[in-house]
């Protein structure tokens, strides 16, 4: 067996009471591919630092293989005291290696390298973070997440880029389909341990649930020879004394022994407030168009949703994802075409805009409102804490703010505020984001068991083939299809994959930009107005977006009317005015930026 590059030994970390590694062993050799898995707040991010270097255990030692090069993919990159998105990634390069590569990566990444890294967005950050570990091509990959905010077509290329490298993968991921494609070993961190198999993670879901009814059994039988031995101490015929002492003391040394057990965390209880039954027909959408600033999103796009479909709606980021679904759910009117809806339908969303919440609100006020310990589940009373409890969180969170929860904590309270309000319509848009394995696997089942219609935008192919009955995706130009099945059922009958299409038109267009003739007409530029509300409006969208959720929670109140109607009044043309200047800004800015991305491609 080849000598591991890098071997952590009896790693101890503790934080607060409960330690969060204990005795911990990871190793891995050259070429090896392991997927570190485990819960929300398991440790995994803590081991994956300490591996890199960044964070110093308690205990154990670190040994990596003399003149191996490591990079470390975080889920938060830093990139302070770096101007433009090349800067960061030439600083990762090491000294003998070719800049040309930072350039390379980048621009495979769907990135220029003059970005503004102060303005970047979320998935820009994940794509230039990936360029600057990808760039030297290291011996040891250490990759936090690297799915997060990325679309469908980027994670296939990276999926691809890392499959055919030689260097050493140690991967942590909520993506079962790109964990299954690339690894070829599993560490599980379970209670501050791993336990290790030398198979991919398509054997991991068996594997666990032999470990944990073993473990179960164990432990009944640990239970039934305590109950023995509590017996014979009560009721049993004494013998010599000294063999007496010894067996008080075997059982006192069990009762230590189940008391220190740490059994295994539960999964989450997930289950939709239903409404009375929508009509058959749930929406029916007729060659429906919206365009921006001349760019077709959606052109002469038909569709009938009937009640029980799953619909997921997948492709590149701005392909108009977004769009599609507001315009099909009636949150914008289409510029062409008709929609019709149908009868009773009760609609409930959840957005991936988690930054509208209020970060100073406490998890308790968030889910109630404020001003109350209830949340009206279905529109009836149900004690928060008791609520909380079926999304994981403990009774000392109720009085936690929302900024210091972790992603998946975030992920778990939004699913809890849509899923409390009664719907035979639900509208997910990017629902897996920062879920645990076990909460994905009880999402899927309570989605499963919805009687009434799911709309989702996802780019967890694994996720949409479980769940989804049927798939929309772009074909360029504005024109959208829909396809029977799940992912791998539309990649079947479309016969290629969104991403070599997606980079067949990028080479071409960049192919067309060289021969194209130079032009006497000046280049166009963004005017000052310009420049200044492109830069203004996303935070003029995320003050509206806080505006819409804060009067909603009045409206959510279902004594509001009765109790104050003034206040109801109010409320209910607040939100009227705040939708409206959102759509405005919202269709002002895709103007703009699509404006920009013309000018600088031109």
């Amino acid at each position: 067996m080849a000598p591991p590059l890098i071997q952590l030994k009896d790693i101890a970390l503790t934080f607060g009471g409960t330690p969060l590694l204990s005795g911990v062993e990871l190793s891995v050799s050259a070429g090896e591919r392991v997927c570190l898995i485990g819960r929300n707040g398991s440790g995994k991010s803590t081991l994956l630092k300490i591996a890199a270097g960044l964070v110093e255990p308690d205990s154990g030692s670190r040994f990596v293989q003399p003149g191996a090069t490591i990079r470390y993919l975080p889920q938060e990159p830093d990139f302070s005291g770096f101007a433009t998105t090349l800067a960061y990634v030439e600083a990762g390069l090491n000294p003998g290696d070719d800049h040309y590569q930072a350039r390379y990566m980048l621009e495979q990444l769907g990135l220029r390298g003059d970005e503004d890294s102060s303005k970047i967005s979320g998935g820009e950050a994940r794509r230039a973070a990936l360029a600057r570990v990808l760039a030297p091509s290291p011996d040891i990959l250490l990759l936090d997440e690297p799915t997060n905010h990325l679309d469908l077509t980027t994670i296939e290329w990276l999926e691809s880029e890392l499959d055919s490298r030689r260097s050493a993968l140690v991967i942590i991921s909520h993506d079962r389909r790109f964990l299954c494609n690339l690894s070829r070993s599993t560490a599980w961190l379970d209670r501050g341990q791993i336990r290790q198999i030398d198979r991919g993670f398509s054997a991991f879901e068996a594997w666990r649930d032999e470990v944990l009814a073993e473990e179960e059994r164990d432990q009944h039988k640990l239970d039934r020879k305590i109950v023995n031995e509590e017996h014979w101490l009560r009721y049993g015929v004494s013998g010599r004394r000294k063999r007496n002492v010894k067996r008080l003391g075997n059982l006192y040394a069990l009762r230590e022994q189940r008391r220190d057990y740490r059994g295994a965390a539960g999964n989450a209880n997930l289950a939709a407030a239903e409404a009375d039954k929508s009509g058959k027909l749930v929406i029916e959408a007729k060659n429906i168009g919206r365009s921006y600033g001349g760019r077709k999103i959606v052109e002469g796009f038909s569709v009938r949703v009937q009640r029980g479909d799953r619909i997921g709606i997948v492709g590149p980021n701005g392909a108009g994802k977004t769009t599609l679904v507001d315009m099909l759910t009636g949150a914008k009117p289409p510029d062409s075409g008709t929609i019709r809806f149908g009868a009773n339908i009760e609609m409930a969303t959840l957005d991936q805009h988690r930054e509208s919440l209020d970060p100073k609100t406490t998890l308790a006020d968030a889910l109630t409102g404020g001003g109350s310990d209830n949340v009206m589940i279905g529109g009836k009373p149900r004690h928060v804490v008791s609520y909380m409890k079926d999304f994981l969180f403990a009774q000392e969170q109720m009085r936690t703010p929302l900024e210091v929860l972790s992603g998946g904590e975030r992920g778990r309270l939004m699913l809890a505020r849509a899923l409390a309000k009664p719907s035979n319509l639900l509208v997910l848009d990017e629902p897996t984001n920062d879920l645990d394995l076990e909460t994905l696997d009880v999402l899927e089942e309570m989605l499963g068991d919805y009687e009434g219609t799911v709309i989702l935008i996802s780019h967890d192919r694994d996720f949409l083939d479980r769940v989804v009955t049927s798939v929309i995706a772009p074909e360029g130009n504005g024109q959208w299809i829909e396809y029977a099945g799940g992912y791998t059922d539309m990649l079947a009958q479309r016969g290629a994959d969104l991403k070599r299409e997606a980079v067949k038109a990028a080479a071409e267009d960049r192919k067309q930009a060289k021969t194209a003739p130079a032009s006497s007409v000046p280049k166009r530029r963004l005017n000052f107005k310009e420049k200044h509300a492109l830069e203004t409006l996303p935070k003029t969208i995320a003050r509206l977006q806080a505006e819409i959720a804060k009067q909603q929670r009045h409206l959510d109140d279902p004594n509001l009317y009765t109790k104050d109607r003034r206040k109801f009044d109010q409320a209910s043309d607040a939100l009227t005015t705040a939708q409206k200047e959102l759509e405005a800004a919202e269709d002002k800015w895709l103007e703009l930026e699509v404006l920009r991305e013309e000018i600088e491609q031109a």
